[in-house]
């Protein structure tokens, strides 16, 4: 089956960009330059999937997403330029997929492709991240430690996915800090590990004796292999 895809994006060489790399995919793809556009389209096409940039002119990102989500249950991946938690959990309102944070890597926003469509079910499968007694189910952006479900804000949530998505190779500060605030944010790693001590507390995983989350001191964070291999690498992305 061809899967059909949207981009909305004012960047006319990311947008070719990106263009060029679902084609090669095997993709049928579709641009629009702006919101208006954007809804043009939506009105005769449909799509499988919709890569949407916050910042595009006439009518925003929220706004289009905000009239998708009348019509139709099609995917929804917001691109952008930053990522403050106020955005996401407005984004998130509106019933956003997910957030892919400029510049991003072909690799990792195919792997996060791959996540929407199978929470949409066009795949089939689960697709978690297991070890011990700490599982993250993808599809319903869900963590639990012995069964029991714990509560994550969004922004401790984006850290353990993409750690658990690259469970077993260790992920630099930088890295992380890049992926969820954006390609600007500063290279002062405080607010990581504030959000870092949290996520410990919640999943029960102390420092001095982890069994999820290892610390390299000076480098990075290291997440512990995942035992659901078969249906993890489905989604699984490389840096």
């Amino acid at each position: 089956m061809e899967l059909r895809l949207l981009i909305v994006e004012d960047d006319a060489l990311l947008a070719e960009a990106a263009a060029d790399y679902f084609t090669g995919k095997g993709w049928s793809v579709e641009e629009a330059e702006d919101g208006i556009q954007a809804l043009e389209r939506l009105e005769t096409q449909s799509y499988h999937l919709i890569l949407l940039d916050v910042m595009i002119p006439g009518v925003n990102g929220f706004d289009v997403c905000r009239r998708i989500r009348k019509d139709c249950d099609v995917p929804v991946i917001f691109i952008t330029a930053r990522v403050m938690e106020e955005d996401m959990l407005n984004g998130y309102a509106l019933g956003a997929d997910d957030y892919v944070t400029k510049p991003f890597g072909s690799e990792e926003l195919m792997a996060r492709i791959r996540c929407a469509l199978r929470r949409r079910r066009t795949y089939g499968g689960s697709n978690t991240y297991q070890a011990k007694d700490l599982t993250v189910d993808f599809d319903k952006r869900a963590v639990y430690t012995q069964g029991k479900q714990i509560h994550l804000t969004p922004i401790e949530y984006r850290i353990l996915e993409y750690l658990a998505l690259n469970s077993g190779k260790m992920v630099t500060y930088q890295k992380l800090l890049e992926r969820i605030w954006g390609p600007y944010v500063s290279e002062n790693n405080k607010i990581l590990r504030v959000n870092m001590t949290n996520i410990r507390r919640k999943i029960g995983d102390h420092p001095a004796e982890p069994k999820y989350i290892f610390t390299e001191a000076g480098v990075g964070y290291r997440m512990a292999e995942s035992s659901s291999e078969e249906s993890f690498d489905l989604c699984r992305k490389t840096s």
